[in-house]
């Protein structure tokens, strides 16, 4: 992996040709496969000056070379093959020119034995969100490497580089444990040499290659592995819908149609409901899903089969080599629908239970249910998007702990009615929930918000009980808070004690205050509690319209529930239980938050904000 293939075209020069001048090969995408794969045909993509007027031929006997394409550009050759007979083995491609030729080595690696049965996220998971420069440098030798374009480090720039890596998520991963999640989803890792703000990771210039700042391509097996050893499964961030301007892709465009308008920087309007719209223009469908991101990050034509191929064989091979459970696909909606249902079926069929997560910040759950699999609303068309994310429910969550509830609107009566129209969606237990993110405004906007402990104990246990699969963003568990209005860069702020001068450690209990403690203790109680908890996993969920402004439900599987009360008042309030007697099914119960027993034979009395998850 370490070594490039215009190394190896060296090596092929003066070890396995007599000519004395041959092409430099730059790129080979992908720069492996394996054999046995469910899918027998790869694409090879070459690119080198001039090489398209090349007759090519490859040395293996169990190989067809079924196709070979050339592009508007000629530093570009594809290559399809047929590896339905295949033999883990090395062959040569040969690109014959004249009396020149070159000769490029490539691998068929053996496929490990059960590396289809990838065990991917679920309801029963809850996802831990880093941004892998800001959480931890965990080896500072590869902050800067000079020859990338953006060569610094300067935490006092939010928009910089900070040199956090993959050693230092690695050096942490008992913290991670031992708070009790068991899914880690990294934000991009894969290389982003642009000239500015390269830390988020979303403008990727090689999609084969994890950014060398971060790690090497080894390092993030390792990851990958010591997380697993841990009882953790790893997701990680892709991007189909755009790439990085420095990417060679669009430097050097194979040709004019990779790339939405032919290559020219057309802005997108970001309103992608116009794809789902039945009275949407064509134009307004057209400028959201071809139009661009950002000028520095092209649109990707999708479309066009090379790039789709290109695209789908990128994430099977990290799935492969890396053995990953899960990709969360960033801005879902914004690429073509038909390459991307294309794309989700090509993965599962390799991987039946693997699972990606497409963002869909849409404003309604009308809308976002639309790309789940088998939505009913997209029929006759299908996505085969199992997990979209939930943004309508965030929206509701951020409101609903700060207001009082009533009987009718308000409060925790927010997340009653928003459940209520559930019926929307093809499988609500696939849904990503959470209370932010990386792009959002923090739970909490400030400091000062952080003394209302309340609202995040609620938030929490509502988050961790309902339908779905939780998300949690790093440093939720220690308070962290900031406000989008302030900047994208500020809501990626460094974790504490990621660094060796670090003020605080907040990694270590003696360095978190008091209240940081409360929260991260309350957090890691229900985590732990959540592990391996079938009821919560699978269980069905019943709830109850808010009534003196408590909100009751159930989650139940099998012969075993729990029911949560929870307070939306900040008045105490006595709950005569006779109504919810359904979801009662014995005169008493274990509360999960004070490993106290309930008696359920008489009224009960919440406190303001107050909450019981009862065991049955």
């Amino acid at each position: 992996m370490k070594r490039t293939f215009a190394l190896m075209a060296l090596l092929a020069l003066f070890g396995l040709q007599h000519t004395v001048s041959a092409a430099i090969i730059k790129k080979v995408a992908p720069t492996f496969w394996w054999a046995d794969m469910k899918n027998p045909e790869l694409q090879v993509l070459l690119y080198g000056d001039n090489i398209s007027s090349s007759d090519v031929s490859i040395s293996s006997k169990d190989i067809l070379l079924k196709d070979v394409v050339k592009q508007e550009n000629p530093n570009y050759l594809i290559l399809y093959m047929d590896l339905s007979e295949a033999t883990p083995q090395t062959f040569h491609i040969t690109l014959k020119q004249g009396k020149k030729q070159t000769v490029v080595p490539y691998e068929i690696k053996q496929r490990k034995a059960d590396a289809s049965n990838v065990e991917g996220f679920n309801s029963g998971d809850v996802l831990y969100l880093i941004m892998p420069d800001r959480f931890a440098n965990g080896n500072p030798s590869n902050d800067v490497v000079p020859e990338m374009l953006e060569a610094k480090v300067d935490r006092n720039d939010p928009f910089a580089r900070h040199g956090g890596d993959l050693a230092g998520i690695e050096n942490n991963l008992d913290y991670l444990s031992n708070l009790g999640v068991t899914a880690i989803w990294l934000n991009p890792i894969q290389e982003n040499d642009m000239k500015e703000g390269s830390y988020h990771g979303y403008a990727i210039t090689d999609y084969y290659q994890v950014d060398r700042r971060l790690g090497s391509n080894e390092e993030f097996c390792k990851l990958v592995e010591q997380a697993h050893s841990k009882g953790m499964k790893v997701v990680m961030d892709m991007i189909f819908n755009h790439c990085g301007s420095e990417n060679y892709l669009f430097k050097d465009m194979p040709s004019k149609d990779w790339f939405n308008f032919k290559g020219n920087y057309t802005q997108t309007s970001y309103k992608t409901a116009s794809v789902q719209d039945i009275h949407a223009s064509d134009y307004e469908r057209k400028i959201a899903v071809d139009g661009w991101f950002t000028e520095s990050m092209p649109d990707l034509n999708q479309r066009n089969r090379h790039v789709a191929r290109y695209l789908i064989q990128s994430s099977i091979w990290w799935i492969e080599y890396a053995g990953i459970n899960g990709i969360r696909q960033d801005t879902h909606p914004y690429a073509d629908f038909d390459m991307m249902s294309e794309w989700c079926k090509a993965v599962t069929d390799e991987y039946p239970d693997f699972n990606i997560v497409g963002e869909t910040w849409l404003n309604s759950n009308v809308l976002v249910s639309f790309w789940q699999k088998d939505s009913r609303l997209a029929a006759p068309k299908n996505s085969n998007l199992r997990t979209v994310m939930d943004f309508p429910l965030m929206e509701q969550m951020n409101k609903a702990f700060d207001e009082e509830t009533t009987d009718w609107n308000g409060g925790l009566y927010r997340l009653y009615d928003y459940l209520t129209q559930d019926l929307v969606y093809a499988d609500p237990m696939n849904l990503l929930v959470f209370l932010d993110n990386h792009d959002t405004s923090r739970f909490y906007l400030n400091e000062e918000a952080t003394q209302n402990i309340d609202r995040y104990k609620q938030a929490l246990v509502f988050l961790l009980t309902t339908r779905g699969i939780p998300q949690i963003y790093y440093g939720t568990e220690i308070l962290m808070a900031a406000d989008k209005a302030n900047g994208d860069g500020l809501l990626r702020c460094d974790f504490p004690g990621g660094w060796k001068n670090d003020p605080r450690n907040c990694f270590n209990e003696a360095n978190r205050t008091p209240q940081q403690n409360e929260a991260f203790t309350y957090m890691q109680k229900l985590l732990q509690w959540r592990k391996g908890n079938e009821v919560i996993a699978k269980g069905r969920l019943k709830h109850f319209a808010p009534n003196k402004g408590i909100y009751v439900y159930e989650r139940k599987y099998g012969n075993k529930s729990i029911t949560v009360l929870m307070n939306g008042t900040d008045k105490t309030q006595t709950i005569n239980l006779t109504p919810y007697k359904e979801v009662l099914p014995t005169t008493s119960a274990h509360d999960v938050l004070t490993d106290q027993n309930i008696d359920l034979n008489k009224n009960l009395t919440l406190p303001g904000r107050g909450m019981l998850v009862l065991e049955f």
